[in-house]
């Protein structure tokens, strides 16, 4: 494995590794290699042995960690194999970035949605920052569907933790709901039991949406609270 980590090394950018680490607040492990990179790379060891990669790699750095993550993703397994590295990686989730672009890759759970979602309740149920962002994350990439918008509105609405990546992962999650199911989000914002921060931060997210018209932004922007 020592390999990957002199690959890394000399695809590192020193300029992103600067910009990206002012993204990452406390992340001081950063080496410095692109996103698109680092899942060109991922795709290629998920294809030659991932389950060798994921047993031996050092997950000292940044990059490391986000290949581990990614690499769950694309590889070519059952659930049961992938939960068993996931309950090993979404500990090592210490930063929005790498929980964001890795949970983005796990498309394996549309074919198994009903078992992931009860997988996905200890990480809601974490005492833990970043395991509760990762469920969140997973909810609104995944589960903004008829079948379960109204699980996950519930879900969110009984999320409790200080962590800001955490309210900033419920906030984003509800305005990207909005985008589906306006009626029932407006309905959700009516009477919720969000902090004052999430609350609004989800209003300034749908305001800051595209594709949200005009009229919308202006009704959204009398909804928030004072």
């Amino acid at each position: 494995m020592n390999e990957i980590i002199k690959e890394l090394f000399q695809k590192s950018d020193m300029k992103y590794q600067q910009f990206h680490s002012s993204l990452c607040p406390n992340t001081d492990n950063i080496i410095g290699v692109r996103i698109p990179v680092l899942r060109e790379m991922a795709k290629r060891i998920a294809k030659e042995n991932p389950e060798k990669f994921l047993i031996t790699i050092n997950t000292k750095y940044y990059e490391t960690i986000m290949l581990y993550g990614m690499v769950i993703g694309y590889m070519k397994s059952n659930l049961e194999t992938r939960q068993k590295y996931l309950d090993i990686f979404v500990p090592e989730i210490n930063n929005w970035a790498i929980c964001d672009c890795c949970t983005s890759t796990y498309k394996f759970t549309n074919k198994n949605l009903k078992e992931m979602f009860k997988y996905l309740k200890k990480y809601i149920k974490s005492e833990k920052e970043f395991e509760i962002r990762f469920a969140v994350i997973m909810l609104m990439d995944y589960y903004l569907t008829d079948e379960y918008v109204d699980k996950v509105l519930e879900i969110l609405n009984n999320i409790h933790h200080e962590g800001y990546y955490v309210k900033m992962g419920v906030a984003w999650a509800i305005s990207m709901i909005f985008i589906k199911y306006e009626e029932k989000t407006i309905e959700f914002l009516q009477n919720n039991q969000l902090d004052d921060f999430t609350y609004n931060k989800a209003i300034q997210k749908i305001i800051e949406s595209n594709r949200v018209s005009k009229e919308k932004k202006e009704k959204m922007k009398e909804m928030k609270r004072k």
